[in-house]
């Protein structure tokens, strides 16, 4: 039995290094985003600064370990063979449930996850304690610390509301103050903001990443013989106004005789003070546990009572946490900072929704949401009634955004937000969160950043008619899975701890395997989705300013588009014929990639159309026909592709022989077609669309053969309805995917007569 719970323990050693990772992957849209997104300074600057943020944190986060002990649960109502149990499911269920969101590109609360993964785990364990001993379930608050567990919840609710609305606030004032031309106001202009910022940021370094250390209960002679952390809280408003004179001064003395950007001092010193803070107190929801356990099997083994026998009242005592476990474990955060792509793609999520130009919404708007922007305006309309034209006006010109004249292709570059939004994000999250931990209030700092990013968003005017219905549907659905995260952490943790009560060591080793087998098919799985997102057959915007221009690059997307029609057409009709369903479902999902491509660079037209020199405006008519006949041949294969899977799928009958012959002639034929088509765009020799023109009225005439055979036999021997229907359409979709094939040929020929 000894060595099955040392076995336990070097499993929640393993988990704790994954633990690490998908953790860090997660929460490093904290302090990344504001940095990333207004691109203050070099990616590697912001890598370098967080990495040195993150290993101090770690080494002063011993004080924080204490949650994981005794923070949710009564240590001393559960036996050592109790707590081993809680802690293997808490660790297994974080893994899986922090990598789901990971993969999905959705920021999650950490802190959050951890908390009702103990909740669930304890309580469960409780319920089958209580149960074996014939006692009152109702008995299950003596074993858990309710009180906490009904702090985070309410923190929860609060900490989203108030982040979003203050984020709001400061900004809306700031930009009143600085506008966007905020680089030539006045320097005291910079050293008022820089001083209040750098004020707000100080102070929350020292409340948040060092008022949560062991160091913090350490007395000094020079502060009055009393600790840090009391010092700190006694002395708030003498140590801010001290840090507001300093920092003023120095702010101004940057800004008018160095000529230095303090909006990029505050981002710099704002990313550090939010991974200090991050590895300072959010390292325990990654190897907290298995501390705790390694902790807890040290106090057993020497006891020399029985697994099931001894009370963990230990956990209840402070237990330093050793150092070197610390900096092992800020050295794993770090370089998983510094190489995960699913803390990039988690990243991207926060920066997109609170960009100030235009991207690829990748939310779909919802019911919710287009009552909430409608209700926005309409409160909008009613409130500028109140406020005089002439403020109005003063108003509008502090949000107008100054128009920079971009080299071309260059506008891709530019950041989603400026270093103003920037700096005010990272020192409202960091007032937030200090008042927060002064007080001692729970709340999720994955939470406070995003919020306040959102909410300076909003005010900053970002989310216009043209975005913000797929903006706040994107809000929605994060904050919908805060609420998943918790209910799920909650009930999944627990039924993994029944499990393994019910199946010991069995069921450890196949949970563990379960484990193992989804991160690696997770992880697969998105190496696939990166490949296929910078696949070379991907179809690229439309960037020249002449008429030339336009028709070199369009010709490089139509051959890309019909190479992969073909194939996706070519699978298609082999599915369909052998009765496959994954190749029908595999072809159907590749045109739903494709179609979606293609809608990018329509959504484009309007940029296009503004960059072009007043000399090849006409390109604009010709960029839309080539966009729209795109459309059309992935529409008719689109089609093609649904119905044959829909018909299969169905169970429906298959084709007759003599269908899937003609059906088979007709893909060659158009393969054939296709790759023509290919080697003329590929080579540029447009002179020779006219002889494969030609072609189009062969291929639309033994369509035509083929759909009067098989009326024929309908009238004579077809005996199945749904057999006819898809036969049919795919006959007459396949004629529209010719058409709009030779639409684009002519295109051609006549732009290059």
């Amino acid at each position: 039995m000894d060595d099955l719970y040392l076995l336990m323990i070097v499993a929640l050693a393993i988990l704790a290094i994954a633990d690490l990772v998908v953790g860090v992957s997660n929460d490093a849209v904290n302090f990344l985003n504001s940095a990333i997104g207004s691109k203050a300074v070099s990616f590697k600057t912001i890598m370098i600064v967080s990495g040195i943020g993150i290993a101090c944190g770690a080494v002063f986060s011993s004080g924080m370990m204490e949650v994981a002990r005794k923070g949710i649960f009564n240590p001393g109502m559960f036996m050592f063979s109790d707590i081993m149990i809680i802690f293997m499911a808490v660790m297994i269920t974080d893994i899986l449930l922090l990598d789901f969101f990971n993969s999905i590109g959705m920021p999650t609360s950490t802190t959050v996850s951890i908390v009702f993964e103990l909740l669930g785990a304890a309580v469960a364990v409780a319920l089958i304690k209580i149960g074996a001993e014939g006692g009152n379930f109702a008995n299950v608050t003596n074993y858990i610390n309710t009180t906490k567990a009904t702090q985070i919840i309410f923190g929860i609710l609060l900490s989203v509301l108030i982040a979003f609305s203050i984020g709001a606030i400061v900004q809306y004032l700031s930009r009143l103050l600085l506008s966007f031309n905020y680089e030539k106001k006045s320097a005291w202009y910079g050293a008022i903001f820089g001083g209040i910022a750098l004020s707000s940021i100080t102070y929350f370094i020292l409340m948040k990443g060092i008022g949560g250390t062991n160091y913090a209960t350490e007395s000094f002679d020079i502060i009055g013989h009393i600790t840090i952390k009391d010092f700190l809280e006694k002395f708030v408003y003498q140590i801010i106004a001290i840090n507001l004179i300093f920092w003023s001064g120095i702010s101004y003395v940057l800004t008018n005789f160095f000529k230095i950007n303090i909006y990029k001092i505050i981002i710099i010193v704002g990313t550090f003070a939010l991974a200090l803070a991050f590895a300072g107190n959010d390292l325990v929801n990654f190897i907290g546990v298995p501390i705790a356990g390694w902790q807890s099997y040290n106090a057993w083994v020497g006891s020399g009572v029985p697994a099931t026998e001894f009370a963990m009242g230990v956990l209840g005592e402070k237990v330093a946490t050793p150092t070197l476990l610390l900096f092992i474990a800020g050295m794993i955060m770090v370089l998983t900072l510094w190489f995960s792509s699913k803390a990039k793609a988690v990243v991207k999520t926060s920066i997109d929704l609170s960009s100030q130009g235009d991207t690829k919404e990748r939310f779909e708007p919802n019911y919710t949401s287009r009552i909430l922007v409608r209700g926005s305006i309409l409160f909008s309309k009613y409130l500028s009634i109140l406020i005089p034209n002439s403020i109005q006006v003063k108003i509008d010109k502090q949000f107008e955004k100054p128009v920079i004249d971009l080299v071309q292709g260059k506008k891709l570059e530019l950041p989603s937000f400026d270093l103003v939004r920037a700096a005010v994000n990272l020192m409202v999250s960091g007032v937030l969160i200090s008042i927060a931990t002064s007080y001692k209030l729970p709340l999720s700092t994955t939470y406070v950043t995003f919020m306040v990013a959102m909410g300076s968003s909003l005010a900053d005017r970002a989310w216009g008619s043209e975005s913000a219905v797929y903006r706040v549907a994107g809000v929605l659905n994060v904050i919908g899975g805060w609420f998943f995260t918790a209910f799920m952490a909650f009930i999944a943790s627990g039924v993994v701890a029944y499990l393994i009560f019910l199946g010991g060591s069995t069921m450890i080793a196949i949970l563990l395997l379960i484990a193992v087998v989804i991160l690696v098919r997770n992880s697969i799985n998105h190496i696939k989705k990166s490949k296929e997102t910078k696949a070379e057959d991907s179809l690229n915007r439309t960037e020249s300013k002449s008429v030339k221009g336009v028709i070199e690059e369009s010709a490089d997307n139509i051959s890309k588009v019909l190479k992969r029609v073909s194939k996706i057409n070519e699978n298609t009709i082999n599915g369909l014929i052998n009765q496959d369903l994954p190749t029908l479902k595999k072809a159907k999902n590749t045109i739903g990639k494709l179609e979606a491509e293609i809608e990018d660079l329509q959504n484009n037209i309007f940029y296009f159309i503004k960059n072009l020199d007043e000399t090849s405006v006409s390109a604009s008519t010709f960029y839309i026909n080539v966009i729209g006949d795109l459309q059309d041949i992935a529409q008719s294969v689109g089609f093609i592709s649904k119905v044959s899977h829909k018909h299969i799928h169905n169970n429906h009958k298959g084709l007759k022989e003599n269908q899937a012959k003609e059906l088979k002639e007709i893909d060659e034929k158009l393969t054939v077609l296709f790759g023509k088509i290919r080697t003329i765009f590929d080579s540029r020799s447009f002179n020779k669309i006219a002889s494969l023109i030609e072609e189009k009225q062969e291929l639309l005439t033994i369509v035509s053969a083929y759909a009067k055979k098989q009326v024929e036999r309908t009238r004579t021997t077809e005996s199945s309805p749904k057999n006819t229907t898809l036969y049919f359409s795919i006959l007459l979709e396949t004629e529209d995917l010719i058409k709009a094939t030779m639409n684009l040929l002519e295109l051609y020929a006549t732009r290059k007569k």
